[in-house]
């Protein structure tokens, strides 16, 4: 049966999906090695899922997509690894996907609709990753964006009065690589104002705050 590697970009999907991508995975093969990658040193599910084994990238830039790539070439090269399944919606993986793949592996994609088309060819298969379904219908429905939201928020609160909406979009993405542009709301204005349950957005400005509301979040 060939051997079959999962490797997970951690920074780039949630760990909701973690059953899903192994019961996929499960169709190309044996899987003998399950990895997810990502920045331990933030909270995230993806730490206790099972059947993966969690792999500390760091926190630079595009640290997990590096380690994940050199991992993988390792796994090809010397350790008798014959499939990849990459689950991630990232477009960075496109020379990856192609170099396994001159070195004669197959490579299976599995990522959310907005992946790249680019990556997907650059894979044997491409599998599309279902929405996420919430426990909660509605706006108010906590997703992992708002779980990293709140410790975000938490960290850089300033005597109770939550953080500059300046400073949280910004680092929304350099530490999370949560992408506003692609939520339907497109502004993190739009977005926190869309959760008024778990969100407290100040008025517009330069000093504009955003705190969340405790007890939001405790009713989920």
């Amino acid at each position: 049966m060939t051997r079959i590697a999962v490797l997970v970009d951690g920074d780039n999907l949630s760990a909701d999906y973690a059953d899903h991508i192994l019961k996929l995975a499960t169709v190309h093969g044996r899987i003998d090695v399950a990895q997810v990658y990502l920045n331990a040193a933030r909270p995230s599910d993806w730490l206790s899922a099972p059947g993966y084994r969690a792999v500390h990238a760091g926190t630079g830039k595009n640290a997990s997509d590096l380690l994940l790539g050199l991992d993988a070439l390792e796994l090809a090269l010397s350790c008798g690894i014959e499939g990849f399944v990459i689950a991630s919606s990232d477009g960075d993986f496109v020379h990856l996907a192609q170099r396994l793949r001159y070195h004669g592996h197959s490579v299976h994609g599995i990522g959310q609709t907005k992946a790249p088309m680019g990556f997907r060819r650059a894979c044997s298969t491409f599998a599309v990753l279902p929405p996420l379904l919430t426990t909660k219908a509605g706006a108010d429905a906590i997703t992992e964006v708002d779980r990293n939201a709140r410790a975000l928020i938490q960290r850089n609160s300033r005597g109770g009065q939550g953080m500059r909406m300046a400073d949280f979009g910004v680092q929304m993405s350099r530490e999370f690589g949560a992408r506003v542009s692609q939520m339907p709301e497109r502004t993190w204005r739009a977005y926190l104002s869309a959760r008024p349950a778990l969100y407290s957005v100040g008025p517009k400005g330069p000093d504009a705050m955003v705190r969340f509301l405790p007890e939001g979040f405790a009713l989920q």
